[in-house]
């Protein structure tokens, strides 16, 4: 069997492919024929080794993964043979608020990912896709997607009618299009390129916005909203984006902190949120629970995962240049079956 493991300190060719041997099925353990996987933004920061987690050499990397279930251990009731499964971020985060243990074993930092051929997890780390949905499709969800729908309808409460800011057009924040206009909000977004604000207007955004060309980008947050703001802030880019995403939130507003695209280094002032009475929160991924809503409104809204690109297996190290580039809208996807 082949996968894909990290070394951090090659700096030429920190993802190497390597060949491997399955170990035997526990009692509550599923195999699955892996048929592609979906790259992330911290895919990056696992193979720089600057996650939250230390990397040692030879992880397997990337959380997101879906295939078909070829074996089942002993014990298995939820799942069989020929079932189509995806890949949960957090296989100990079931349902309600996650404490330490839900938080732990993080796919592809703390325990091995899906960048692999055969993949093993207990049942409870797996979860069923409809038919709707293809192998690379289904491989896009298990972060971004679930990161989207925790930002947007857990922590950000979203109500029809209400208005939500995406910072760029990466997996989250065209997740986050879709999702916000099936629920019945208005949605504006920002960009450097104006192409791939336009594609976001056919996806639904009521307004785009050229942070190149706005760079104070907040005051056009302001005018679009009739002085307001928004209600719900997806931030994405950190602490270089944060203290413009405080000063574009709705009095009462939520932000949901999602990402570092733009580093970990710098400040924003806090004590804005408090004139405004609104919040800020965290968010790391989500739940199985979350993950089963979010499934179940995909399939009523007919919503298709946005892939800007595919790559074969042995191009992965040509996948991850490119997610570097930032030049994707959307996800991308590496076929791995077959």
């Amino acid at each position: 069997m082949r996968r894909y493991e990290v070394f951090p300190d090659n700096i030429d060719a920190p993802l190497q492919q390597a060949s491997f041997e399955p170990a035997p099925l526990g009692d509550t353990e599923v195999a699955v024929a892996i048929k592609a996987v979906s790259l992330n933004f911290r895919d990056i920061l696992v193979t720089r080794n600057t996650y939250f987690a230390p990397i040692s050499g030879g992880l397997v990397p990337c959380s997101d993964g879906a295939g078909e279930v070829v074996a089942v251990g002993s014990q298995v009731q939820g799942l069989a043979v020929g079932d189509r499964v995806a890949t949960l971020f957090f296989p100990h985060w079931q349902s309600g608020k996650p404490d330490a243990r839900a938080l732990s074993d993080a796919r592809g930092a703390e325990s091995a990912g899906a960048f692999t051929e055969h993949f093993v997890s207990d049942e409870r780390g797996l979860i069923k896709l409809p038919d709707g949905l293809s192998y690379a499709e289904g491989a896009t969800l298990p972060c971004a997607a679930v990161t989207a729908w925790n930002s947007l309808f857990e922590a950000g409460d979203l109500k029809p009618g209400q208005t939500v800011l995406l910072l760029g057009t990466g997996g989250v924040s065209i997740f986050a299009l879709q999702f916000a206009k099936a629920a019945g909000a208005k949605v504006i977004i920002t960009s450097s390129d104006d192409a791939k604000l336009e594609r976001a207007r056919v996806l639904g955004a009521d307004h785009g916005i050229n942070y190149r060309r706005h760079p104070e980008w907040h005051e056009e947050v302001l005018r679009l909203t009739g002085g307001q703001g928004v209600d719900v802030v997806l931030e994405v880019g950190g602490p270089g984006t944060l203290e413009r995403s405080l000063m574009s939130v709705a009095t009462g507003g939520r932000i949901a902190y999602i990402g570092v695209l733009t580093g970990l280094a710098g400040a924003a002032n806090p004590v804005m949120l408090i004139p405004k009475a609104s919040s800020i929160q965290g968010i790391f991924v989500g739940s199985r629970a979350m993950f089963a809503d979010m499934l179940a409104a995909i399939q009523t809204h007919v919503i298709h995962p946005v892939i800007d690109r595919e790559f074969a297996f042995a191009d992965a190290p040509a996948a991850l240049e490119y997610m570097k580039s930032g030049s994707h809208f959307g996800k991308i996807v590496v076929r791995v079956g077959d």
